[in-house]
């Protein structure tokens, strides 16, 4: 899977921010107990100074005597018994001062023989699901909340939804299929998008959502913007759309249709296919609308390499507030 350059140094920032805490409890606990425990200190320098010796011993021309080595390896053993002793006389664990890792696996590196770590997996996942915020917006979207009874008679078109979404979730990756869910307003298409963008975040991947509003104009301010930061800001973010292993774009045919948009929604749409990238897309739009709006170029597109899946029902955030009155 392609990792987010971005997330992945944030993730690692987390990492060291981790260590750094770590290291500096330990320091703490070494401060305290030389201050209770005096003879610690004493044995921690004699430790350090023995190791001074191995080296100078191994530093030499002629071989090291022998019974130095043993002599030195032996004292060391003594030393740290007795420090044993000393921290269970006094009740602590006898690896209160050893060093302190959050990840014993790699030590809290982030990686083991080359491989990333599960614990920076974990790290890197949370950056993927706190960049979804906007679209998980009330944190509870999952697919065990949706709930097929609000369809009434559309129950059983929208299960096949539902299935399929979570399906499509659950099995995510390079196989995977292109999603087009259309439908009217309020059927769930943004709330299915986010239960899709949680799961397959949780599973690693990157994930990028944004309304085709606002991702389309990123391209045009790419290109456009005045201001150096801007530039940047919208170059990095057109970038991340362009190269997440799963891109949502949510109400197309709310945005401008100006010739920009449309280059954009091009751009994006065939350099994600080109490149193997999957990509989910919401509209409101019937078949005609999207034609009329984007052109027979971006429509073919669409139609040769999305799955579609039909929203049906009635609005159901009007049916809410209706209820809760």
């Amino acid at each position: 899977m392609a990792l987010d350059g971005k997330l992945l140094a944030d993730a690692r920032d987390e990492l060291e921010r981790i260590r750094s805490a770590n290291a500096a409890e330990r320091s703490a606990r070494i401060r305290s107990l030389y201050r209770r425990i005096p003879e610690l200190e004493s044995i921690d320098a004699r430790l350090r100074s023995q190791m001074a010796e191995l080296v100078g011993l191994a530093l030499k021309k002629d071989a090291p005597p022998a019974d130095a080595v043993k002599r030195l390896e032996e004292e060391s053993l003594a030393l740290q018994r007795r420090k044993r002793e000393l921290l269970i006389q006094n009740g602590y664990p006898e690896d209160y001062l050893d060093e302190i890792y959050s990840c014993p696996d790699c030590r809290d590196t982030g990686y083991i023989g080359g491989r990333m770590c599960d614990c920076l997996k974990r790290l890197y996942n949370r950056e993927i699901t706190s960049e979804l915020g906007v679209l998980l917006k009330n944190g509870d979207e999952s697919f065990e909340r949706f709930d097929l009874s609000l369809y009434g008679e559309y129950a059983e078109s929208m299960e096949i939804v539902f299935f399929t979404c979570r399906e499509y979730a659950a099995s995510f990756g390079k196989n995977s299929m292109n999603l087009l869910f259309q439908g009217g307003t309020g059927l769930g298409k943004t709330y299915l998008s986010a239960c899709i963008a949680r799961t397959v975040a949780e599973k690693g991947f990157s994930v990028c959502y944004d309304t085709a509003s606002s991702a389309l104009d990123a391209f045009e301010l790419r290109k456009f913007a005045r201001d150096v930061e801007t530039a940047a800001a919208a170059s990095e973010k057109t970038q991340r759309m362009l190269d997440c292993d799963l891109m949502i774009l949510d109400d197309l045919g709310t945005e401008m249709a100006t010739p920009m948009a449309i280059s954009a929604l091009y751009t994006l749409i065939n350099t994600r296919l080109v490149n193997g990238k999957k990509t989910v897309i919401s509209t409101n739009c019937g078949d005609a609308e999207l034609r009329r709006r984007y052109g027979d170029q971006i429509c073919s597109r669409i139609e040769g390499e999305f799955t579609k899946l039909p929203f049906a029902g009635r609005d159901i955030r009007t049916m809410k507030r209706r209820d809760a009155k």
